[in-house]
């Protein structure tokens, strides 16, 4: 079992009525801007460093948006890396999940995150 992750950004098409002036929604195109996954083996090193709802559940911390990431993914991988000695002590006994996979992930992520900060999250898990 895995975590994916998805940024998409929502392109919309307006034109203003000839009659009214208002905007009317033409078109809404969504595009996926990243997408990464990872094993569930990691939730509990998720946990330590404090980013396990940001990852698997943002919707229950009301996070809907790229650009809320980035504060928490920032300061986990903070932790991550302040530490390793201690999260690699939560490495997956069966070699799926490990330290050395997790914060390369969070790194990919955050870097999603800036560069598209506008961008809706969604997870699959």
């Amino acid at each position: 079992m895995s975590l994916d992750v998805y940024l998409y950004n929502t392109n919309k098409k307006t034109i203003s009525c000839p009659h009214c002036e208002k905007e009317i929604l033409v078109e809404e195109k969504r595009d996926l801007v990243y997408d990464s996954n990872i094993t569930h083996n990691l939730n509990r090193m998720a946990e330590a460093c404090d980013i396990y709802e940001a990852l698997w559940r943002p919707e229950e911390i009301e996070v809907t948006k790229a650009e809320q990431l980035i504060p928490l993914l920032t300061e986990g991988l903070r932790k991550l890396k302040d530490n390793p000695d201690y999260y690699k002590t939560l490495d997956s006994s069966n070699g799926w999940g490990k330290y050395i996979h997790f914060v390369p992930f969070v790194e990919n992520y955050l870097q999603a995150c800036i560069e598209y900060p506008n961008a809706e999250i969604e997870v699959s898990r």
